[in-house]
């Protein structure tokens, strides 16, 4: 992260990667919209943290950093290709992936601006207090707040007029 000053490698890369690749996953598949593609991001980015792990693997959060570089890396790929990728929205229950939320909450995340859709991934997904947050997306703890809670505000309005 910005600033952050590596003493020491906390953890071995294979536990980390063991301990925290599926929920990075599932995180930036909701946050960028494809499953797909969410496995090859966090496939680079845990690619990128182990060249790199005498100096990530130091960082407060390791898994902060794999999650923005993840997620910018999806994002400049979208930009390259100059494509849209069309939300996911199986046709049954049956079909969808148990992690997938429902289609209707689906697209109303993915309709966040980037900011806020991290934010509410991150703190909803991963369960992450506003302090790792604001690590991750290189923010203050009251600007993670602040995207949190303008997300929520803004889902709920969605979701009541789509009701």
């Amino acid at each position: 992260m910005t600033g952050a000053v590596p003493s020491r490698v906390a953890v071995p890369f294979e536990s980390f990667y063991r301990g925290d690749r599926e929920g990075l996953r599932r995180a930036v598949a909701f946050a960028i919209g494809d499953h797909a593609l969410a496995g090859e991001a966090v496939d680079e980015a845990m690619t990128r943290a182990y060249q790199r792990w005498t100096r990530v693997g130091g960082y407060d959060d390791p898994a902060g950093w794999v999650y923005r570089v993840a997620v910018n890396w999806a994002r400049s790929r979208w930009r390259r290709t100059r494509r849209l990728v069309a939300i996911p929205a199986p046709e049954s229950a049956a079909a969808r992936p148990s992690d997938l939320p429902d289609p209707a909450l689906w697209a109303a995340v993915a309709a966040l601006p980037d900011g806020q859709r991290d934010a509410i991934v991150l703190r909803f997904v991963l369960d992450w207090p506003h302090e790792r947050i604001a690590a991750a997306l290189d923010i203050t703890p009251g600007s993670a707040r602040s995207r949190v809670t303008r997300g929520l505000q803004r889902l709920r309005a969605d979701l009541e007029v789509g009701t």
